[in-house]
């Protein structure tokens, strides 16, 4: 089996990762790693977030990738999904995972989306990105659509960070994927390819992850009752399960 590399999604960093998926797939018999991007969590330089575009973002999954034996499948989630996207443009792998990903046409339709459905989720996440506290409930709406205790909800905003007003744009207009290149850098192109999302996400809706499969050509699973954070809801071992099975046909 190759390894596996998680991307992380905006707000986050590998934390969202190690709680669960890691030791999960590790257990499956999967090498796992996580990389927190630049100026998240432990990595470099927080002070300079505002700089990191998605160009850089892709920079640091090719430098995470040299220093791994083999060439890992790469899984990404939200904004982790639009960054092995960019990646795949330029670089090989032998597949990929996008769980609840931006898609390749970008952050307008989820914003306009959440302007007309949920103008105060809108305006927190801005107002997050800045570096603005916002209250918990917001962070539940924005992840979960199962129960999550007020300790977790509580730890999970502990980890939360402000996001790149300059890697938001990229993905709202100035930077987006071209799908045809990212097809070809995968082996057997879209049959290495798997697009998950989730019934109740307010931030990339099932919609737009159906968006996203049709653009290259493949199926969507959605999971029913399961918001924007798979790998943190209750029922999250379902879509990791399904990731290791698919994983195992492939190779």
């Amino acid at each position: 089996m190759p390894p596996l590399l998680f991307l992380h999604g905006a707000y986050t960093a590998a934390w969202c990762w190690q709680e669960r998926y890691l030791p999960f797939f590790a257990a499956a018999g999967f090498h796992a790693h996580a990389l927190s991007f630049s100026g998240h969590g432990g990595s470099r330089r927080r002070e300079l977030l505002d700089s990191y575009s998605i160009d850089d973002y892709v920079a640091d999954v090719a430098a995470a990738v040299a220093g791994l034996p083999a060439p890992p499948v790469l899984i990404g989630h939200s904004m982790g999904g639009f960054v092995v996207q960019k990646y795949l443009e330029r670089h090989t792998a032998p597949a990929a995972v996008l769980m609840c990903s931006v898609p390749p046409q970008g952050l307008a339709s989820s914003a306009v989306s959440m302007f007309f459905g949920k103008p105060k989720l809108l305006l927190d996440l801005n107002r997050l990105m800045s570096g603005h506290q916002v209250a918990l409930d917001s962070l539940r709406e924005a992840l979960f659509a199962q129960p999550v205790s007020r300790d977790d909800l509580a730890r999970y905003y502990r980890l939360a960070q402000p996001e790149s007003h300059r890697a938001i744009w990229d993905m709202t207009l100035f930077n987006l994927p071209h799908t045809g290149h990212a097809l070809a850098s995968l082996p057997h192109g879209r049959d290495d390819l798997l697009v998950l999302g989730a019934e109740h996400d307010l931030i990339i809706p099932a919609s737009l992850v159906e968006m996203t499969a049709r653009s290259y050509g493949v199926g969507a699973t959605l999971y029913p009752g399961m918001g924007h954070g798979l790998m943190l809801e209750a029922d999250w071992q379902k879509p990791a399960q399904d990731i290791v099975d698919w994983l195992r046909r492939r190779f």
